[in-house]
């Protein structure tokens, strides 16, 4: 296989560099007069310039805290309600975010973005303030007192799906709501309690950040340096994940190498967070749903059953759930690797999450990013032996015993 690279992202959590002010000198005048009086006007000018420097950032800063107020006062007032209700229909076929938006039709699910539509779709998002529709999945009405008030609920009680929150999506992306749409997604009811940010925050991010087709986030920050890969983290979580990860890429002939390659950082995602545009949302949706169509067709009865089977949560932590969402969510980097390559993703920081890791899984991640920049399997081979002495004091010999050989890479190849 031909090994490719991947640049790693700058940490999150760099420090940042404080700007030192450049010093001013004062001029005397020479000039012909009392001295006593030049500095008194000079003292004058300064103050009245002064003066009017700070009223002049004030008015500025209040006419931004007015627009921001409006802007978010819009678009809840467009989407907040009617909502879709259980069974994913909508309530009204006005609900739409931001009007004063360019139009732009919402098109079939079948359609194919090419990579001109998409730096098409950069260029209109550079010149034009895009207010992104992001929905919040509650299953309970007890879960609505937890939803942020920057997203928009959305009821799903009493819908029951095996693929989860990617159901969700499939129903959103058919409904009037984001018909007209330039960016818009859905998250869990828990994503404040999973990431540590808030709406405003995640907002102001992708304001900061314009001009990408899809913003992500992995609220399971530990990982990123403790496994080379969130597949083989998948097997220390769900009962012979690999295995039924194999038969499935084998059967619809996706990459095995994947399974085994040393990811970035950067490149992870779970959870299921995006925020994207309609040429992210119209590619990734259809290749997922193809995937889980063809395993269906493709694997033999009896692996097709364990796929389908609440095994896969033997702890009981997910609600009884298959192994279909825990393997849908690991997807999302091959398909940012593959199909959707000339899309431009974003991995929004979770400073709160950052802040919890301890020395050695914060030396891990960079190890790794390091390794990726260098392209150097010394390093990587650094990475396996000091990972593993990690993992023999939290965790233990038992759970050594049971994991270590299955998650250590045997050979390095850069994902």
């Amino acid at each position: 296989m031909t090994k490719r690279n991947m640049t790693a992202s700058k940490l999150s959590d760099s420090l940042p560099v404080k700007q030192m002010a450049k010093p001013q000198s004062a001029s005397v005048s020479m000039l012909a007069g009392s001295p006593a009086a030049t500095a008194a006007t000079a003292a004058t000018a300064k103050t009245a310039k002064t003066a009017k420097t700070a009223k002049t950032a004030k008015t500025a800063k209040t006419a931004k805290t007015a627009k921001t107020a409006k802007t978010a006062k819009v678009i809840k007032a467009r989407l907040a309600s009617p909502m879709l209700d259980g069974a994913g229909a909508a309530a009204s076929q006005g609900m739409v975010a931001a009007a004063h938006l360019p139009h732009q039709a919402h098109p079939a699910a079948t359609s194919v973005s090419t990579a001109a539509e998409s730096r098409s779709a950069v260029a209109l998002r550079k010149t034009a303030v895009v207010v992104p529709a992001i929905f919040q999945i509650h299953y309970a009405k007890w879960q609505k007192e937890l939803l942020d008030p920057e997203f928009v609920p959305f009821d799903n009680e009493g819908v029951k799906d095996e693929a989860l929150e990617f159901e969700v999506f499939e129903r959103i992306a058919k409904s009037p709501m984001t018909a007209k749409q330039q960016l818009w997604g859905a998250l869990s009811w828990r994503f404040g309690e999973k990431t540590g940010l808030t709406g405003e925050a995640m907002r102001q991010v992708i304001d900061a950040n314009a001009g990408m087709d899809v913003y992500y986030c992995n609220p399971h920050v530990p990982n990123e340096g403790l496994f080379h890969n969130m597949w083989v983290q998948g097997e220390t979580a769900h009962p012979k994940f690999l295995a039924m990860c194999r038969a499935l890429f084998a059967a619809c002939e996706l990459p095995l190498e994947e399974l085994s390659a040393f990811a970035a950082p950067s490149a992870y995602s779970s959870a299921n967070y995006f925020v994207g545009t309609p040429a992210f949302w119209n590619l990734y949706l259809p290749w997922i749903r193809n995937i889980l169509t063809t395993a269906d067709r493709k694997l033999d009865p009896a692996a097709r059953a364990v796929l389908h089977s609440t095994q896969a949560d033997d702890r009981g932590l997910h609600g009884g759930a298959t192994y279909v969402p825990f393997i849908v969510e690991r997807l999302f980097p091959l398909f940012m690797r593959t199909v959707g390559k000339h899309l431009k993703g974003f991995q929004i920081p979770l400073p709160r999450r950052e802040q919890e890791l301890n020395v050695h899984v914060r030396l891990l991640r960079e190890m790794k990013v390091m390794a990726h920049k260098t392209n150097s399997p010394w390093l990587v081979a650094c990475w396996v032996n000091y990972r593993n002495l990690y993992f023999a004091q939290a965790h233990g010999k038992p759970w050594c015993d049971k994991y270590l050989r299955a998650i250590t890479p045997v050979e390095v190849r850069f994902g």
